[in-house]
Formats: structure tokens, sequence, C-alpha cells
């Protein structure tokens, strides 16, 4: 989150997940790596420097490196959570293609709720915890999405017990 306490937009969001990735594999980043990996215009990626250098997030200099301030760490880290997140989800529970839900995630990550995030987290962490959900009970999930039937298991443990 910015100083100023209110969020982001999208789009600077999605700068400063980019300026993270780029620095934790080179240390810096260069206006040139995030107008590449963003396909967006060098005098776009200017503005948006100017725009988190003022909120606090980035260290930036005209023709300088990026790095992100401990304040941009921070909320890079929460959109990285925020996505990945959302794509496991996508991808364990819902049982989509992997570019449908980085597609999704990178969408809904901007304006979910952190407290539909923290849920999402927490049902997955439930799955894989609990003897009923788990791996075989995503994987009858995903076979049920592809068929549209449930497994012959699944209509035993929903039969009435039998009366004593």
């Amino acid at each position: 989150m910015a100083k100023s306490g209110k969020r982001l937009s999208a789009s600077l969001e999605d700068y400063l997940e980019t300026i993270y990735h780029i620095v934790e594999e080179k240390q810096v980043a260069r206006a040139k790596e995030i107008s590449a990996r963003l396909k967006v215009s060098r005098s776009s990626v200017t503005e948006a420097f100017r725009s988190l250098s003022q909120k606090g997030l980035i260290n930036y200099a005209p023709y300088e490196v990026i790095t992100l301030t401990p304040t941009g760490t921070k909320a890079a880290r929460d959109v990285i959570q925020r996505h990945r997140a959302l794509k496991n989800f996508f991808l364990r529970v819902l049982a989509v293609e992997e570019d449908l839900a980085e597609e999704g995630a990178c969408r809904i990550e901007h304006t979910a709720p952190r407290e539909i995030i923290d849920r999402l987290s927490q049902l997955m962490n439930y799955i894989d915890e609990c003897p009923q959900g788990g791996a075989e009970w995503l994987a009858n999930f995903s076979r049920y999405c592809k068929t549209g039937q449930t497994p012959v298991k699944c209509q035993e443990c929903a039969a009435p017990a039998p009366e004593k």
C-alpha cells in the first residue's frame, strides 16, 4: 500500500510486481527491461516511476537503476501473494488451464478485497488438511468439470445412512 494509504491502481501494482521480479533476478531494474516485460512505452514507464517514487515505493532518478524501498517491497510482495493465492485456487480448485488461471489472477488480484484473498488461502489450507478433502477430492472435482459426472464414491458418501 502507498504512503497515503490509498490503494494503487492496477497499472501501478503491475509495475511494482514487475520491478520486484526483475530486482529479484538482477538486484536492480532498468526502464528498458520494465518496458519490454510490460509491453508499454518508455514514456509510460517514466510516468509510472514518478508516481511510484512520489508514493515512496521506489528509488528513482532519471537514467538510473530502479530499486524498491522497504515499503515498495512490502507492497510488491502483497500483490504477488494475492496473485499466487488466486492462481493456486483457479488451478487446483476450479481446475482451469494454466493460461486462464494466470489471466484471471492478473485481473482479480487488483480488485478483490484482502479478506476474500485471505479466505481463499484458508480454504486451500483446509482442503489440504481435511481428511474428506485433499488431492483426491480436487482430482474428483477436476474430473467432474470435464465429464459432468461424480465418482461412484461420491454417490455412496452422499447417500442417507441406513436406518437401524
